[in-house]
């Protein structure tokens, strides 16, 4: 178990595992049963070296993340020495080392194929933390059936999805992997991520496993840079890092990831409490847990294990089944066996959760079951898929700022498209788009032509280039990316086109390359000569609507103050271009609320709503001795929950049914929302609940609920909250999950700082 100063905390961990019923006989399905007896009988013809075998995941095709690629796997498989690949799919590629496996193996286990399948295999949707914006789990759960079709059509059983780290600082890259900061969004989301990749079948040959990662807390790594440090208490991980987790673990993922950071002062790798005491007692996780890039090899420089046999014993005492890439389980399992350092049981148990995996996706019946020609040249990138994603990528654009009504524009005159991601198509699909060919997306300018033909006139000029850098540019976004002239050219050019126009559009945020894995950033602005384009665009006097393309939250103080009409449209996919086009025309109605609070500067950061309050809160006035930053309000640019429409809503009327509530009852909440714009439209009705005195301090508030609806101009509907003692539970400084008598105050309205009212008293 991890080293943990706190005796009580140790006994407490230990009472809360022997209560959770983890070790109490349950009665075994026939499924399952027929399952053991077919582990137990391959388990007995297997030698050690086979049962090591198959603990080792490399790496071998197309793309890799990490500076080692493994060598010799085709001999590696040959001699039993692998249990999985990823980075390799195509039938035809899958199909080449699958026959190695079942033909040319002493056992035949065939292997499982992963891939990173992020946010869509070849048909892309938003990036996840734009997909979160849509707070639709049902389109979630969509687009990741999807992505499970096309990838299990092209060979993939196992996909390294959904990330689910609750992310609070926008210069972290990997945000833009994950659902923003919010642990009850999150954990709806990492359901239905789940539900959408593994359907109610993992055996059938449309479906792929789950791996929910990072474990855990790779979110809060300090300073916002990846692979960095996380150091929490328990109190703070058990409500608001690990819900998101346990919702995935709850949803059936059959398999989980570890996390690069250190937990407690030891890294998740090797931590037994994390993967064991929680995750597999606390929890009841029956899948198997594989290590992220070579993690085992990386503890050694956190300083950790003198070596790599060391550091491979711990990791697989703590309870990781299958190391990826690092091989240090292929090298030192059985001189650590032989010294006593790791048992026979603990190298048969994580042998065991690999083959039930396998058994599980159906590959002992048939190791051939996702390859198919015919299913890869018909199931994937089809026009249905693509139609889904549009529609997906419509529903997570957030409308920001839109003055007077600029928005939608009306399709007529001419427009000046300016700016350097309005027609390229390579950055629309964004990060983590491993198998997305940037060829098969859709420009924002073909986007509009393919709404309008020549009925609207537009004059495009590129502005500048994304970055200054240049030679850094070509690196991350290829050659043909940079344009050789000035950006001072680049930018007299792009006035002179606007001068001819009646409105600008203007395109502008992050190349894909500066969010996701290894992109951290200290400034979070428009990088490059952008925010001088913008500035020379507004200086014009046309209007401007600023369209954002970019991977996390941008620091947009300037633009925000001085430009009148803002879409945050991430990076949205092989239909991004269509998508923008419909909202920016008025064709889709923007109904996209954020899910990571977006700072004014960066000495803010971190910024997020359910945060604690001081013994000296900040009320807004000049008052010194608070809790306050001299130089800039308190209060972020948008906050949680936020996006406007083209319409307007207000909420009233918020009616509690009682102003007592027993622990054994329902209360119910009721709001009217009108629809008092001109456009039929979207709207997020948003409950937030704080528990305003507790025996440990708790937040301002928490989402509790929220409901998407859509209402006709003038039209009225009464929406209806249920809240639940357990809505009201926490954790407690015993770690026990429970409700406390008390005064409570809900919260109704559109976003996490703008709400409706009434308070209520849970009874002891």
């Amino acid at each position: 178990m991890t080293k943990i100063k706190s005796t009580a905390i140790v006994v407490l961990l230990s009472m809360l595992v022997a209560g959770s019923g983890y070790s109490q006989v349950a009665k075994v399905s026939p499924e399952k049963a027929k399952m053991d007896k077919f582990i137990n009988e391959l388990m007995s013809k297997m030698t050690l070296d086979e049962k090591i075998g198959q603990l080792n995941l490399p790496s071998i095709g197309f793309d890799v993340t990490g500076p080692i690629v493994s060598t010799d796997v085709d001999k590696k498989i040959k001699s039993g020495f692998v249990g999985g690949v990823f980075n390799t799919f195509t039938p035809s590629a899958v199909k080449k080392l699958q026959d190695i496996a079942v033909n040319e193996t002493r056992l035949k286990i065939p292997l499982i194929f992963g891939f990173d399948v992020i946010h869509g295999h070849k048909t892309i949707f938003p990036i996840p933390l734009g997909l979160s914006c849509t707070w639709d789990v049902n389109l979630v759960e969509q687009s990741a059936r999807i992505a499970a079709q096309e990838a299990s059509a092209d060979g993939l059983s196992w996909t390294f999805s959904p990330m689910v780290d609750i992310a609070r600082d926008p210069r972290w890259g990997r945000c833009a992997e994950g659902s923003g900061e919010d642990p009850y969004l999150g954990g709806k989301i990492a359901a239905a991520m789940v539900k959408g990749y593994q359907g109610s079948d993992l055996s059938k040959n449309n479906t792929i496993m789950a791996c929910v990662k990072h474990f855990a807390l790779y979110g809060a790594a300090e300073s916002g840079r990846d692979y960095n440090t996380v150091d929490m208490s328990y109190v703070k991980m058990y409500n608001e890092y690990l819900p998101p987790y346990q919702a995935a673990v709850d949803a059936g993922a059959g398999s989980v990831m570890s996390s690069f950071n250190e937990i407690n002062g030891m890294p998740a790798t090797c931590n037994k409490w994390l993967m064991t005491d929680l995750l597999r007692r606390q929890w009841g996780f029956e899948g198997f847990v594989v290590t992220d890039y070579t993690a085992i090899n990386e503890m050694i420089d956190h300083g950790i294990g003198k070596d790599l046999k060391d550091v491979s014993g711990m990791a697989l005492n703590a309870g990781i089944d299958m190391d990826m890439v690092g091989e240090g389980f292929l090298l030192y399992t059985k001189e650590l066996l032989k010294e006593g350092k790791v048992t026979i049981q603990t190298i048969n148990e994580a042998c065991t959760r690999i083959l039930e995996a396998k058994y599980k996706l159906g590959l002992f019946d048939d190791p051939y079951r996702y390859i198919s020609e015919e299913r890869a040249n018909t199931e994937i990138l089809t026009a249905a898929n693509r139609k889904v994603a549009r529609e997906i990528a419509e529903q997570s654009i957030v409308l920001l700022k839109n003055d007077n009504q600029l928005l939608p524009l009306q399709a007529k005159g001419t427009i000046a498209l300016i700016g350097p991601l309005a027609d390229v198509k390579r950055e629309m699909i964004g990060t983590w788009s491993a198998a997305g060919d940037n060829n098969k997306s859709e420009s924002v300018k073909n986007g509009i032509k393919n709404l309008f033909g020549e009925n609207v006139t537009l004059i495009s000029a590129k502005g500048c280039n994304l970055l200054t850098d240049r030679t850094f540019l070509a690196e991350i976004c290829g050659k043909e990316s940079v344009d050789p002239r000035s950006d001072d050219e680049m930018i007299k050019e792009a006035v002179e086109a606007a001068s001819k126009a009646e409105i600008i559009v203007a395109v502008l945020g992050e190349p894909a390359a500066l969010s996701g894995e290894a992109a951290s950033r200290s400034d979070i602005g428009l990088p490059g000569r952008q925010l001088d384009l913008l500035k020379a665009l507004v200086a014009t006097g046309k209007p401007v609507v600023l369209v954002l393309m970019n991977g996390r939250p941008l620091i947009l103080d300037w633009e925000s103050k001085n430009v009148p009409a803002i879409l945050e449209a991430w990076h949205l996919g092989t239909e991004a271009g269509n998508a923008v086009a419909s909202v920016l025309f008025g064709l889709r109605n923007p109904s996209g609320k954020l899910t990571m609070t977006f700072p004014r500067n960066v000495g803010q950061i971190p910024i997020y709503y359910n945060h604690k309050n001081t013994g000296r809160p900040y009320a807004g006035n000049d008052e010194k001795y608070k809790s306050r930053y001299l130089d800039v309000v308190n209060e972020p640019l948008y906050p949680f929950g936020y996006g406007l429409s083209y319409t307007t809503f207000k909420y009233s009327d918020l009616k509690l049914d009682k102003a007592n509530m027993k622990s054994n009852e329902t209360l119910t909440a009721t709001v009217t929302l009108t629809n008092t714009g001109k456009y039929e439209g979207t709207e997020t009705a948003q409950l937030y609940i704080r528990d305003c005195v507790g025996s440990i301090t708790r937040p301002v508030k928490e989402l509790k609920g929220y409901q998407k609806v859509s209402l006709k101009p003038g039209e009225s509907k009464v929406i209806t909250f249920s809240i639940t003692s357990k809505d009201l539970a926490f954790y407690n400084d015993k770690l026990e999950f429970k409700a406390e008598a008390g005064k409570f105050i809900l919260f109704v309205g559109g976003d996490s700082a703008n709400n409706l009212e009434s308070s209520f008293e849970l009874a002891q």
